[in-house]
């Protein structure tokens, strides 16, 4: 098993602008916990992303989901793999989600959005896990870290507004 995913990790080129975005520019070639490590490095990006309007947070990351699912896809099928751990655009988009609503922008509030992303992201409770199995392709990499991301930011959102720390 670990000589499969050592030859799909062979198939990635750095050089390929689909692969390095999948690949988180690179965070997802951690040998261990590559999920955790793009949701790690997509919080650099959200911060620089939170000194935009609003709407252009929105847009990005509307415009991240839909480049998503083609260099998702694209990357897969360049690996021969359907998703291959490394691939963590979807974390970026998921995490970028999450964080949309925290209530204040303090480090404690990242901390809790990236823990409870993780843990929806990990676990996949249902509906997330329904589309992690019936959904393919590209859209099926990307689709249960959006509901993972929505779940977490409603959940996010509530505890902001109904049980601030």
């Amino acid at each position: 098993m670990t000589r499969d995913k050592d030859v799909a990790r062979s198939r990635l080129k750095m050089s390929n602008p689909w692969h390095l975005l999948a690949t988180g520019f690179g965070s997802g070639l951690s040998r261990y916990v590559p999920g955790t490590m793009g949701s790690l490095a997509s919080i650099p990006f959200w911060y620089l992303m939170t000194f935009l309007p609003l709407q252009i947070y929105y847009l990005l990351v509307l415009i991240g989901i839909s480049v998503g699912v083609y260099l998702c896809h694209r990357t897969a099928k360049d690996m021969g793999v359907h998703d291959h751990g490394s691939i963590v655009w979807d974390e970026f988009i998921g995490m970028w989600i999450t964080l949309m609503t925290i209530p204040a922008m303090k480090w404690q509030w990242v901390l809790i959005g990236f823990i409870t992303f993780r843990i929806f992201d990990m676990w996949k409770p249902w509906p997330i896990r329904w589309f992690d199995r019936n959904v393919h392709g590209g859209m099926g990499i990307m689709v249960d870290d959006i509901i993972a991301g929505v779940i977490s930011a409603a959940l996010l959102y509530l505890m902001g507004h109904y049980w601030l720390f």
